[in-house]
């Protein structure tokens, strides 16, 4: 039986300081040069070398203002802040890529469905086929206010809105334009045929949308559908949407649930539980040897800062964690408008601040995998086995160089150990992922929007079912 072949993202975003904060200031680092071009397509090609599958880019809404009641740890440390658009970033690297996926962030309660559909197609188009887009639904306080909102709106209810959202954009990028519309007849001065163009009507809860999509159908039609959310209510999403799940913790028992807890819910939204491609976030210091590892991981540990993982993470909860001593008990109990898993997490483990600064003192709450290339390979595979993930978002310390380490060192291993590709197959994102053609599957949601073609007689009551 062939042995299960491990995913692997990189796992990054537009800005300086991402997960494991303060190493922006090691020597080695150049992730101050987030804001050009050569950064980013050196990534690119430094991960296709690798033969990645992709590189999933984070981002965020507002800033970090819960610790201390300012941003000023955020800045000085440059959590998050600033933080540039990531998807302009894609056609840059994918004009120096030929296979490497990418895996965006976007938060669908701050776009239009009309506006972002476009965007979408566009960005699917000049990567022949391997777009993705990391659904969000944003948690900041601060994000709310900058975007004209008195708060956030309520957890459930962010969920409730993406739903629609996401309805919309099916009707736009799957149903609009049928397969066969775009001719490109230059005899018969036809480059699209009216009759296979629809006009999308959608008059809902959140959105309201009448129009025909503005770009010609993309290798994918819709994107690959990325989300992270594991409270209950993001299950529910992911069970419905999503294609790949991002999940968090250093707990496997905790992990193997929340693996098992959305391959049930996918099966109950009538989909298969191998729809769902389940990634965990996971750090890693490599080197030659073990020695070496050690070496890079304690050098790494001097120059990184735990309060500014501590303020990133006070803003995951909504939680001051600045007014509680090292040692004192910590509520997690008042009910915010944050993550909710976290909260969950927090308030289950009883963390103190000093136990929280210990566990920060990487920069942030992804725990270091740190070892020689057997070492790294031995605890990947222990974590696949032991919780039914099937592969991994790997999180940078010091920028490239904790990428060109994995590439040179760990890749090789897990080739050698027959659980990693040797090269790349040919396709789309999608097709590279599920190896099942390049379009949503029947099965998935979208599907029902899908514009089929009928017998004339049932043409009205196909329109109306864009509607």
């Amino acid at each position: 039986m062939p042995k299960k072949q491990l995913l692997l993202n990189a796992f990054n975003m537009n800005c300086v300081g991402h997960i494991q904060h303060g190493l922006w200031a090691h020597p080695r680092d150049r992730s101050t040069e987030y804001n050009t071009l050569s950064y980013w397509t050196d990534l690119a090609r430094t991960l296709e070398r690798g033969l990645f599958d992709g590189l999933f880019i984070a981002d965020i809404l507002g800033v970090y203002d819960v610790y201390q009641g300012n941003v000023d740890v955020t800045l000085r440390e440059s959590v998050q802040l600033p933080v540039n658009d990531p998807l302009l970033l894609v056609s840059a690297m994918a004009a120096h890529t030929r296979h490497l996926g990418f895996g965006v962030t976007v938060n669908p309660l701050s776009e239009l469905p009309y506006l972002l559909a476009r965007r979408f197609s566009t960005l699917d188009q000049l990567t022949q086929g391997r777009f993705g887009w990391n659904i969000v639904t944003g948690y900041l306080d601060s994000a709310a206010r900058a975007l004209g909102l008195p708060n956030q709106i309520a957890h459930d209810e962010r969920y409730d809105r993406a739903d629609e959202f996401l309805e919309v954009l099916y009707k736009l990028l799957e149903g609009s334009w049928e397969d066969g519309a775009v001719r490109r007849d230059k005899a018969a001065r036809v480059f699209a045929d009216p009759a296979r163009v629809h006009k999308v009507r959608h008059q809902g809860r959140y959105y309201q949308v009448e129009g025909y999509h503005l770009s010609e159908p993309s290798p994918q039609r819709t994107p690959v559908l990325f989300q992270a959310g594991t409270s209950g209510r993001g299950q529910l999403f992911a069970a419905r949407h999503a294609e790949a799940v991002f999940v968090s913790g250093g707990d496997k028992a905790q992990v193997r649930q929340s693996v098992q807890s959305l391959r049930e819910a996918a099966v109950r939204a009538g989909r298969r539980p191998e729809d769902l491609k389940i990634v965990l976030g996971v750090t890693a210091v490599t080197g030659a040897t073990s020695a070496e590892a050690q070496e890079k991981h304690a050098d790494y540990v001097r120059y990184a800062s735990p309060e500014a993982g501590l303020a990133h993470f006070a803003a995951s909860l909504g939680l001051d964690l600045s007014h509680y001593d090292l040692d004192e008990p910590i509520d997690f109990s008042p009910p915010t408008q944050s993550i909710q898993s976290a909260a969950a997490a927090a308030r289950q483990k009883g963390w103190t601040r000093r136990q929280l600064l210990q566990q920060y003192k990487l920069g942030g709450r992804h725990p270091a995998l740190v070892g020689n290339a057997s070492q790294v390979a031995d605890a990947l595979q222990a974590w696949v086995d032991e919780t039914g993930v099937d592969g991994f978002n790997l999180s940078r310390t010091v920028v490239p160089e904790s990428f060109v380490d994995f590439v040179d060192h760990v890749v090789p291993e897990l080739q050698n150990r027959g659980i990693y590709k040797t090269a790349y197959t040919e396709g789309t994102l999608r097709h590279k992922l599920f190896g099942q053609g390049d379009r949503l599957p029947d099965h998935h949601a979208a599907a029902q929007f899908r514009h089929r073609v009928e017998p004339a007689s049932a043409q009205a009551d196909s329109e109306a079912a864009l509607a």
